[in-house]
């Protein structure tokens, strides 16, 4: 019985994948925890809305790839079934007004950006091999390259507009930001943290290998069943003030108290509690310093994947349009085709001024140019962003602003009294993705056991 009365071991604020760990962890070890969650579900970033005829899309995070080893312990953990994304047959490039089909990973390009493509490519993964993923800021060289945006880097390097093109195609992909937002350093940081940039990109060996059969958020649902009377939906925290001997968490109904709180929000959301005492200048600077990624995800759900017929795989890029990457998203086993689109950057900003129907209408033309004129008369369409969901404010993940790791970056995991921190933003590795939100409740779970 979840009473106010109780004084719990830990409370855990956000119901997501690291909060979700943490309290899993910590209940394995005979903790007392409490998790409250200001949605009606939970789940955090990751989202998977499902229909009556069985069809289902991930409205957050929805891949899995190699090394994200704690993610696939996770799922084998709770039986969840991973499957290959489709990947068979020729990618789409559809640039200056012309449709390319092509094989492999390298784009039909003129052929001096290509190589100027290449060669940036290969050397921003030689300058992330020396990134301290531990402190960024001890990374050599790192306060010229903290202040140096990915902008300012790609134009040095790349002397082709087409090459910048796509690679800020890639970026957007990556970071759902646009390069003025990133820092050189982040950028190094965030694609270490992930392997390599190619890794980043790919789907065969790449972070978008494989996909979860029921949809992404099915380790989650199972995860939280094995607890879920010790979880408060539609509990937002509005205030968390701390003494010596413990912790005092308020919700817009009840005061709840705990000897330790993990906090497992975006460092943009945890700026609206309201802590008691104030929070040291380094953590406000880090709630102040970092903001949400913008994305959107267009689907388009047909009776079958007809662009399989044709030996397209689905996989599409463009500099044009609001819609500038694609992906087959359909089930295992094909029984509908599902593309989905990513609306990326500054266009998701644009996008998300546009009604429902002329989102709709954007989509459906970069998907009819993609793979032609049956990709007009979807069964069903839906788009979705968090950009406009008070307890995301958007996606992936929190982008530090340039600066940020060689000034206050250092204490993005560093506890504050009784206070504790997750999610996937304070993970050296894997940040950004669910993994990197698994190991933050999993590390923060052993932390707090070492005090306790």
């Amino acid at each position: 019985m979840l009473t106010p009365n109780t004084h719990y071991d830990v409370i855990i604020v956000g119901a997501g994948y690291a909060g979700l760990t943490a309290a899993h962890e910590l209940i394995k070890a005979s903790k007392n925890v409490l998790i409250l969650e200001a949605r009606d579900r939970i789940g955090g970033r990751v989202h998977t809305q499902r229909f009556d005829d069985g069809t289902y899309v991930d409205l957050g995070g929805a891949w899995v790839g190699p090394s994200q080893d704690r993610l696939y312990a996770l799922a084998r953990e709770f039986g969840v079934e991973t499957f290959k994304t489709y990947n068979t047959g020729k990618s789409t490039q559809y640039f200056r007004g012309k449709v390319k089909r092509y094989n492999g990973l390298i784009p039909p390009l003129p052929l001096f950006s290509l190589l100027s493509l290449d060669m940036a490519i290969k050397r921003i993964d030689k300058m992330a091999k020396t990134v301290n993923l531990a402190d960024p800021a001890k990374t050599p060289d790192a306060q010229r390259l903290d202040t140096m945006t990915l902008a300012d880097w790609m134009q040095q390097q790349m002397s082709y507009d087409t090459a910048r093109d796509f690679f800020k195609i890639a970026a957007g992909a990556i970071w759902a930001a646009d390069p003025t937002e990133l820092s050189m350093l982040h950028a190094m940081f965030y694609i270490k943290s992930g392997r390599d940039f190619n890794t980043l990109m790919n789907v065969k060996n790449g972070a978008q290998e494989e996909r979860f059969v029921g949809g992404a958020q099915t380790s989650a649902d199972r995860m939280a069943a094995l607890f879920m009377d010790r979880i408060v939906l539609n509990a937002p925290v509005r205030a968390i003030s701390q003494t010596e001997g413990h912790v005092s968490v308020t919700t817009d109904a009840y005061t709840y108290t705990a000897d330790r709180v993990v906090v497992a929000i975006p460092p943009p959301l945890q700026a609206d509690i309201r802590f008691e005492p104030a929070m040291p200048p380094d953590r406000q600077q880090i709630m102040q310093q970092m903001a949400m990624g913008a994305v959107w995800k267009c689907y388009a759900i047909y009776d079958r994947p007809f662009w399989r017929d044709q030996n397209l795989n689905g996989l599409a890029a463009t500099p044009d349009g609001h819609v500038t990457v694609t992906f087959d998203n359909s089930p295992k086993d094909g029984s509908r085709g599902i593309l989905m689109g990513f609306v990326l950057g500054d266009k998701a900003r644009e996008f998300s001024a546009l009604t429902e129907e002329q989102r709709q209408a954007s989509a459906m033309q970069s998907f009819s140019t993609f793979f032609g004129t049956q990709a007009a008369q979807p069964l069903r369409y839906l788009d979705h962003s968090y950009l406009n969901e008070d307890w995301s404010k958007g996606c992936y993940a929190a982008v530090p602003q340039p600066g940020f790791w060689t000034s206050v970056g250092h204490a993005i995991r560093q506890p504050v009294g009784r206070i504790h921190w997750a999610g996937t933003e304070t993970s050296d590795v894997w940040n950004g993705y669910i993994d990197g939100a698994v190991r933050s409740g999993e590390r923060v779970a052993q932390e707090i056991l070492a005090v306790l």
